[in-house]
C-alpha cells in the first residue's frame, strides 16, 4: 500500500513539475509577445508623431512644422494638360472645366492603381510621385507605367469626345528619380508636400516635353529600361550638375506588351516585374522574422531563411529553370519558415496562410500562389518532394547538411530542440543525426554535385564526437 501510494505521488509530483514547464513556457511566450507589442506600439507612436502636425510631442509648434520624412528613392511625375489655342477660342468654358475634371479624375485613379502618391493639382499640372509614403524599389516603373496609361486615357478620350481627328486637349509629361523630402499634413487624410532638387528637375522635363511625349531623366531610365522602349532626347543644363541625359519613351518593348500600341503587360513584364518587387516582400518578410521569432529558434532564424533563398536561386537557375519558377521558388523560400512566428509545429502551414494574405496584394496570380503553398510544403520531414521545383526547396533547405560548416549550424538546431524538450542530451543528437544523414539522399543533380560528398565525410565527423 506504501509502495502504491508512493507511485501515485511520484507520478502527481511529476505531471505537476511538467505543468509548471508548460506554465513557464506559456509565460515566456507572453513576456516575449508583450516586448514585440510593445515595440509595435513605440513604433507606431513615433509614426503618429510624425504624421501628425498637432502630434503631442516636446517642442514648440514652430519646430513640429519642420518635421519632415526623407525618402532616398522616389520617382517625381508632373503632367500639363492643356487646351488648344485655335479650339479651345470657340469652345464652352463650363464644357472645358468639365472636361479637364474628369481627365485630372481618371489620372488621379491610375496612380492610386500604381500605388502612386498624389501630390498636388494646380490648375492643368498634375504632379504625383511613387515610392512615398511606402518605400518600395519599383516605384520608376510603376510611375512609367502610369504615364503610359494616362497618354492612353487621354488619347481615347478624346477620339470619343470630337471626330474627324480633331484634339482639343495637349499633353506632356516629365519624369525623374531621385532623392525627395515630403512635409506632412493633414488630420483624417494625410497629405504630402515633396521638395528638391529632384522635383524642380521633374518639373524642367515638363516644361521641355514635347506635346504628347513622356520624358525621363537619365535616372529613370537606368532603373526602367529593360521593360520600356527608350529613345534619345537630348541633355538639359543642371546648374552645379553638369548635363543631364533625357530620353522618351515610346513604349512598353514588344516582348512585354500584348498589344500593338505597347501599353498592356503581358505575363513576360509582370514576372520580370514581380522578381524585382521581390526584393520589397522580402524586407518585409525578414523584418517580421526579426521582430516576431521566437528567441529560442537559434536555427530556424532569419540567416537560415537568407540561405535558403539564395540556394533555391543558385541551384534553380543551374537546373535549368524558366524566369517565373525562379520567382516561384524565392517566394516560396522566402514564407517557407514564415509560420514560425505563429507556431513551431505545423509552421509550413502557417507559413502557407500568411503567403496567401499578402502575395495577392502583389499582383501574384491565383496559381502562381497556389504553386507557392505547394513548394512551402513540401519541406515538412520527412520530405517527398513531387516535381522539379519542390526538390530544388527541399535540397535547399538541408543544404547544411553537406557544407563545411555542418557541425556547429547542427548545433544550433540541437539547441533549439532541446529549449522545447524535444531533445536531450547531445550525444542523443549525434546518433539522431548519424541516422538522419545516412537515408537522405539530395534530390536534384546539381545538390548532389555540390554537397553529397561533404555529406558522407560528416558521418565520420560526428562518428568521433559520440561517447
Amino acid at each position: 500500500m506504501i509502495a502504491t501510494n508512493n507511485e501515485e505521488l511520484v507520478k502527481r509530483i511529476a505531471k505537476l513539475a511538467r505543468q509548471n514547464k508548460e506554465l513557464e513556457e506559456k509565460a515566456k511566450a507572453l513576456l516575449k509577445m508583450n516586448e514585440i507589442l510593445q515595440r509595435d506600439y513605440e513604433k507606431m507612436r513615433a509614426l503618429c508623431e510624425k504624421l501628425s502636425p498637432d502630434g503631442k510631442k516636446e517642442g514648440t509648434e514652430a519646430e513640429r512644422k519642420e518635421k519632415s520624412l526623407k525618402f532616398n528613392m522616389a520617382t517625381v511625375l508632373f503632367s500639363e494638360i492643356h487646351t488648344s489655342s485655335i479650339m479651345s477660342e470657340g469652345t464652352d468654358s463650363a464644357l472645358l472645366m468639365d472636361e479637364l475634371d474628369e481627365i485630372l479624375f481618371e489620372f488621379d485613379q491610375i496612380a492610386s492603381r500604381y500605388n502612386i502618391e498624389k501630390i498636388k493639382t494646380i490648375g492643368d499640372t498634375f504632379m504625383c510621385a511613387g515610392g512615398i509614403p511606402v518605400k518600395n524599389i519599383t516605384n520608376p516603373v510603376d510611375v512609367v507605367m502610369a504615364a503610359i496609361e494616362m497618354r492612353s486615357f487621354l488619347s481615347d478620350f478624346e477620339q470619343k469626345k470630337r471626330t474627324g481627328g480633331e484634339r482639343l486637349w495637349e499633353f506632356k509629361i516629365g519624369i525623374h528619380t531621385g532623392p525627395v523630402t515630403a512635409a506632412v499634413a493633414g488630420r483624417k487624410k494625410i497629405n504630402y508636400d515633396i521638395k528638391g532638387d529632384t522635383v524642380n528637375t521633374a518639373s524642367r522635363l515638363e516644361t521641355i516635353s514635347e506635346n504628347w511625349m513622356i520624358l525621363i531623366s537619365v535616372m529613370t531610365y537606368e532603373l526602367v529600361k529593360e521593360f520600356f522602349d527608350c529613345e534619345y532626347y537630348g541633355k538639359l543644363p543642371v546648374k552645379y550638375k553638369g548635363d543631364l541625359q533625357l530620353y522618351r519613351v515610346k513604349g512598353l518593348k514588344r516582348e512585354f506588351a500584348v498589344d500593338g500600341k505597347r501599353i498592356l503587360p503581358n505575363d513576360a513584364f509582370r514576372i520580370k516585374f514581380g522578381l524585382i518587387q521581390f526584393t520589397d516582400i522580402q524586407e518585409i518578410i525578414l523584418d517580421k522574422l526579426e521582430r516576431e521569432l521566437p528567441g529560442y529558434l537559434y536555427y530556424h532564424n532569419v540567416k537560415h531563411t537568407v540561405d535558403v533563398v539564395t540556394e533555391v536561386e543558385l541551384i534553380g537557375w543551374a537546373e535549368g529553370c524558366t524566369d517565373e519558377e525562379i520567382l516561384i521558388l524565392k517566394t516560396a523560400a522566402l514564407f517557407h519558415d514564415v509560420g514560425h512566428t505563429v507556431s513551431y509545429d505545423d509552421h509550413e502551414f502557417h507559413g502557407t496562410i500568411i503567403a496567401r494574405q499578402m502575395l495577392a496584394r502583389y499582383n501574384y496570380t491565383p496559381d502562381q500562389i497556389d504553386r507557392i503553398c505547394s513548394v512551402i510544403m513540401s519541406t515538412k520531414l520527412p520530405p517527398k518532394p513531387s516535381d522539379l521545383l519542390e526538390e530544388i526547396i527541399c535540397d535547399s533547405d538541408l543544404d547544411y547538411l553537406g557544407r563545411s560548416d555542418f557541425i556547429p549550424v547542427s548545433n544550433t538546431l540541437f539547441e533549439e530542440l532541446k529549449s522545447q524538450n524535444k531533445m536531450g542530451s547531445l550525444n542523443e543528437w549525434n546518433k539522431l543525426q548519424i541516422k538522419f544523414i545516412s537515408g537522405h539522399q539530395y534530390f536534384t543533380r546539381t545538390a548532389r554535385k555540390l554537397r553529397e560528398v561533404n555529406k558522407q565525410l560528416q558521418i565520420k565527423r560526428i562518428q568521433s564526437l559520440i561517447t
